[in-house]
This record gives structure tokens, sequence and C-alpha cells, in this order.
């Protein structure tokens, strides 16, 4: 019998594997964006602000990205099946 997939799995799966995907996409949109209008306005420094857009956005990108491991990583923290693992390197630790 097949199993069911979990489609939010699957979401958060393909997000992961996009964040390096999205970084360039971010790069090249912000670069396209200032060339765009530094042609149309004439003016060569937009070009600059479309780029700078572009890596604040990447940086935005891999912010969000790392949020959400922090959330992932805190949902098994939580988890009783790994309570015990937490336990024994505290008792090493101290």
């Amino acid at each position: 019998m097949a199993k069911k997939i979990n489609s939010k799995e699957v979401i958060k799966a393909a997000d992961s594997l996009s964040l390096g995907i999205s970084m360039v996409v971010a790069l090249v949109l912000g670069a396209g964006l200032g060339l765009g209008l530094s042609r149309f306005f004439e003016m060569p420094s937009l070009l600059w602000y479309g780029v700078f857009i572009g890596v604040s956005a990447a940086i935005m990108n891999v912010y969000k990205a790392y949020k959400e491991q922090v959330k992932c990583y805190d949902e098994l923290k939580d988890d009783p099946r790994y309570q015990n693992h937490h336990a024994d390197k505290d008792d090493d630790e101290n």
C-alpha cells in the first residue's frame, strides 16, 4: 500500500532546496530592475540601487530560511523521542 505524502513536508523540502535559486533570482531581478530603470531614466546610478535591492532580497531569503530552520529545531527539541538524548548531553557537560 502506498504511503500518503504529506504535502506540507514536501513544500518545506522544496523551499529549503530552492534557497540557492531564490538568492540568484533575487540578485538577477534586482540588477535587471536597476538596469531597466537606469536606461529608462538615463541615470546610471539606478543600476546600483537595483543591485542593492537584489542583494537585500537575497539576504532576507537567507534570514527567512534560517528562522524556519530554528523553528524546526525547536520543535524537535520538544519532541519526547529526543528528550533523553538532550539530558545525557547536559549531564556530560556538568
